[in-house]
């Protein structure tokens, strides 16, 4: 069967760092927890919504690129790229508190937790899922819609039992909606358009899911984006 197709209303526009590379994006009672990439300026920051001012980071070493993370209770979980690790936070002191080892997947992209486990992607067509307390890696699933399987996933967001993914697939900006029992690609959102700003010539994708429970939405945003976007999904 083939994914449900959704179209998309923008509620707001909010200003973005048009120098963060955006690569995790997280928010959690007004506030926005961000990780930025690329060597040497990869970050981990608390960020205002409204303004778009960075309140507080953490820069992470020069040799990691980083990539994905969430928040659960006190703590943010951060990804890296290719070093086969991830990190722990502490929330309000933003010290890191230690680290864990990839065992399975061999790189680090997207991050998110269902309320009992982690699920993280590699770029692969899989997703992991990381036991809660040590985070090593469970078991894993094959994402995949009609045509096959789907690889190139990337930023996680779990949201009412689905993992929301962005697809590592250039400017095509696009989102799909994952059933992390099964693998299968229960929906798929166009985000082209979207963003009306000025666009890297490359390294310009579409990065960020963050849910805003109090309103049921999604704040949105991409690498070296101006802007921050908050929409309201719609079936077509």
């Amino acid at each position: 069967m083939a994914p449900k197709a959704y179209s998309f209303e923008v509620l707001n526009v909010y200003p973005h760092d048009p120098a963060a590379f955006t690569q995790g994006l997280y928010y959690d009672n007004g506030t926005l927890y961000e990780t930025t990439g690329r060597l040497g300026e990869s970050t981990l920051r608390k960020v205002d919504l409204a303004t778009g001012e960075v309140l507080e980071r953490a820069d992470m070493a020069g040799d990691e690129f980083g990539e994905g993370m969430t928040v659960v209770g006190d703590r943010m979980y951060v990804l890296t790229w290719e070093n086969n690790r991830g990190h722990i936070y502490d929330k309000r002191s933003f010290k890191q508190l230690g680290s864990f080892d990839y065992q399975k997947s061999t790189k680090g992209w997207g991050l998110t937790h269902d309320g009992n486990r982690f699920i993280k992607s590699d770029g692969t067509s899989r997703l992991y899922f990381l036991d809660p307390e040590n985070l090593t890696e469970t078991g894993s699933i094959e994402v995949f819609d009609d045509n096959g399987s789907v690889d190139s996933i990337n930023e996680l967001e779990f949201i009412d039992g689905k993992v929301y993914a962005n697809l590592y697939h250039g400017d095509r900006d696009e989102i799909v909606i994952i059933n992390p029992e099964t693998g299968v690609i229960e929906g798929k959102i166009n985000f082209v358009g979207l963003y009306d700003g000025k666009r890297a010539p490359y390294d310009n994708e579409m990065n960020g899911i963050a849910y805003k429970p109090d309103t049921k939405t999604l704040l949105l945003t991409g690498k070296l984006w101006s802007k921050l976007y908050e929409v309201r999904l719609k079936e077509r």
